[in-house]
């Protein structure tokens, strides 16, 4: 490739124009692609479709019309009757209308009918109600149709639902559809999707407690999620479980996610221990496991060794050369390193030996080119690029993010501009480059409008090869946050949760931002999904919730947090635990007071005497005296005290007088003093309400501890003992009188 003479960034800006508006004019765009690709074996594995000749198609379609049978004609009709009911379910709210006009549409439904609509049904809920009104109308479920309503609910991300529904398929089918391997895959696969690899692993555990075994996909799917997020120990665990608890033999596909998988988290020695392992199976490594082996030593830095591995892929394998993605990896390796000549040495190998650059080849070089600021070479790799290639959007995306870290600010945006202008697809990452670069500028009210236009469109949504980096849109959260503005900001933080990316910064800026907005059950809720996520909040995101909680008398949710920072390995201040208690024992929320109580006196956190006394008051109030008296009991264990006599007086006030002469025989078993006219009141009281024996009891215990009452009050107890029939205890105590 020749050297050209060297050009400022703007001669090039001109030049790639020029160049894109000629390209243009000539080649159709086939499909956008991300700024930094993640996974260059699954961009690359769509090839063009070659567009029949219009001669040629409408040959085609005057020989289909001509053979035209009865069975496509009632085809049609059947697809007609699916368009039509799809479209009422659509349209018109699930009532009793509704299910009627679809009884006198379909009935009776077939396999074909029944397929074809819910397939076109919008709303996975409407697609479930549909699904359940065909079988309440006699239309025989399948194991088909069962999979195919999991799979709509899965990919939607309605997982809660997913799951109910897997659960209850053998109570729908009358258990004539088992439930196996393939339903518990999708489901796992589902909850991988959208990050949760926790809930994967649930049900997998429940697969298992079914006694259904898990096959390779199973194995294969779960290697796929835990990789993505690190989980390496995991992965060998099960890796050993499949080989020696289930016997699932190991497959091709096993072997590419396990490599690739460690070659992501810079494993490569055990990615080519896997390679090795690989023959003992009987797989034969194929081109994506030797691509992948050569990302893992692109991704360590191991360029070169990288390059000998394609060099001896060559003399190895009659049956296997490398590909435009080999090449494509080599070229990022070297551009990662800037290493730009050698890039370039293998861009010109791969041309010579007649392999056709793509999008991705040519924008990774663009790439490298811009880092290294070698702006002049762009225009030739363009012009060798440009033979079949029209640069799409990530060409756009790398030019503007060099000109963005280049502090190029107004430049980046002409070409932000120059996109619409030609009709190329923006994408998540091309409003992520110019949203950041704003903000890092200053300019937060331009960054809101492309945040909104961002929303509106719904381009987060799309499902491109793009997958958003919510690390990337933080500034402007931050910015959205601080100003009030924090449902905004929450709005496209879930269209980005929607297409499983996560980020724990942005989940503490927008938990911070509801605190301050006094949203705190939304906070609560950010919370929930943090953890969900495996990401640890830290201490400050606790306390302010549960601050913001309390000041909004939201006791249980106050509570909620509370065991969720114990359960993140933090130990709250006393301060925090007496508060979310006191606001439990104002809404009389007896059962979580004493949880509360028992948890304070085990993580050794001192309770005040007046907020002792309120949770025992509450447990009492609320006839849980069992309770009352085990925490009376943990309460004197570790040396605490409550206050008896307003104890006491409150359940004599109450009427709960055989309540009160049990805790006056708690007092004096402990040694607790209660002043000597609280025990005549109740003994007094007991008489009178027919409880002589009660009376009795803490007559008894007084004496035990050579205590004397007033006369009076024993007269009363004796007087009542006879009355009662109670003889032996009255002679009792008509002898200690004397």
């Amino acid at each position: 490739m020749p050297t050209l003479p060297s050009r400022s960034a703007g001669e090039t800006t001109k030049l790639l124009s020029t160049n894109i508006k000629t390209q243009l004019s000539k080649f159709k765009l086939s499909y956008s692609t991300s700024l930094f690709p993640s996974n260059l074996i699954n961009a690359f594995s769509k090839t063009p479709t070659t567009t029949a000749s219009a001669p040629a198609a409408a040959a085609v379609k005057t020989i289909q019309i001509e053979e035209e049978t009865p069975s496509q004609n009632s085809n049609c009709n059947k697809s007609k009757k699916a368009i039509a009911a799809a479209k009422l379910i659509n349209t018109k709210p699930w009532a009793a209308p509704l299910e009627s006009r679809l009884s006198t549409a379909l009935t009776p439904l077939s396999q074909t009918v029944f397929f074809q609509t819910l397939r076109r049904i919008k709303t996975p809920s409407n697609a479930l109600r549909f699904f359940n009104w065909a079988q309440s109308s006699g239309f025989t479920h399948n194991h088909h149709s069962y999979f195919i309503m999991l799979q709509i609910l899965g990919r939607a991300r309605h997982l809660n639902p997913a799951r109910n529904f897997l659960f209850s398929i053998p109570k729908k089918s009358n258990n004539t559809v088992p439930l196996t391997d393939k339903f518990f895959n999708s489901l796992i696969r589902s909850y991988g999707d959208a990050g949760l690899y926790q809930e994967s692993l649930k049900i997998f555990q429940v697969m298992k407690s079914m006694a259904v075994s898990p096959s390779t996909v199973t194995f294969n799917s779960l290697f796929s999620i835990l990789l993505k997020r690190g989980r390496m120990g995991m992965v060998f665990e099960l890796y050993n479980e499949m080989l020696k608890t289930y016997g699932a033999k190991p497959d091709s596909y096993t072997f590419n996610v396990l490599i690739r998988g460690l070659c992501m988290n810079s494993s490569v020695d055990e990615a080519f221990r896997m390679f090795k392992e690989m023959e003992k199976f009987d797989c034969k490594p194929d081109l994506i496991t030797y691509n992948t082996i050569v990302d893992g030593l692109c991704r360590t830095g191991k360029v070169s060794i990288a390059r000998n591995v394609v060099t001896g892929l060559f003399k190895k394998c009659d049956d296997l050369r490398p590909n435009v993605v080999t090449y494509t990896t080599l070229i990022r390796g070297y551009c990662g390193k800037r290493e730009i000549e050698e890039a370039l040495d293998v861009f010109r190998e791969m041309i010579g030996g007649g392999i056709t650059p793509n999008e991705i080849t040519c924008n990774t070089l663009i790439q490298g080119l811009c880092e290294s600021r070698k702006f002049d070479m762009i225009k030739e790799v363009l012009r060798e690029c440009g033979r079949t290639i029209v640069p799409d959007t990530c060409t756009f995306n790398t030019m503007m993010n060099a000109h963005c870290n280049s502090g190029n600010l107004e430049e980046a945006l002409i070409f932000f501009e120059k996109m619409k202008e030609m009709n190329v697809k923006r994408d998540s990452a091309t409003y992520s480059v110019i949203i950041r670069a704003l903000c890092e500028k200053g300019s937060f009210e331009k960054a809101e409008e492309l945040l909104d236009e961002l929303f509106g469109e719904e381009i987060l949504l799309r499902g491109d090869n793009c997958t958003p980096i919510i690390a990337a849109y933080n500034p402007i959260f931050n910015y959205l946050c601080t100003n009030g503005k924090t449902k905004k900001a929450e709005r496209v933080f879930r269209q980005l949760m929607k297409r499983g990316t996560h980020d724990p910064i942005a989940f503490e800026t927008l938990i911070f931002g509801q605190c301050k907005e006094g949203n705190f059950q939304d906070a609560h809720k950010l919370l929930i999904l943090m953890l969900r996520r495996d990401f640890l909040p830290s201490v400050k995101i606790y306390e302010s919730l549960i601050d913001g909680l309390l000041k909004k008398k939201e006791a249980n949710l106050a509570h909620d947090t509370l065991e969720k920072m114990l359960r993140s390995k933090y130990i709250p201040r006393a301060s925090k635990f007496h508060g979310v208690l006191m606001e439990l024992v104002e809404k009389e929320y007896a059962k979580e007071s004493a949880d509360l109580m028992g948890l304070m006196l085990e993580k050794e956190i001192r309770p005040n005497v007046n907020l002792s006394t309120d949770v025992v008051r509450v447990l009492f109030k609320n006839c849980m005296n069992d309770k009352a008296f085990e925490i009376l009991t943990s309460l004197y264990g570790n040396s605490y005290v409550v206050n008896m006599e307003e104890l006491v007086s409150f359940l004599c006030g109450g009427g709960k007088l055989v309540e009160a002469g049990e805790v006056l025989v708690f007092c004096l078993k402990n040694d607790q003093i209660v002043d000597l006219g609280l025990f005549d009141r109740v003994v007094t009281s007991l008489c009178k309400g027919g409880k002589a024996l009660e009376g009795f009891r803490v007559y008894y215990e007084l004496l035990e501890k050579d205590v004397r009452q007033s006369l009076g009050c024993i007269e009363d107890l004796r007087n009542a003992l006879v009355d009662q029939g109670k003889l032996t205890e009255a002679d009792f105590v008509a002898k200690r009188m004397k």
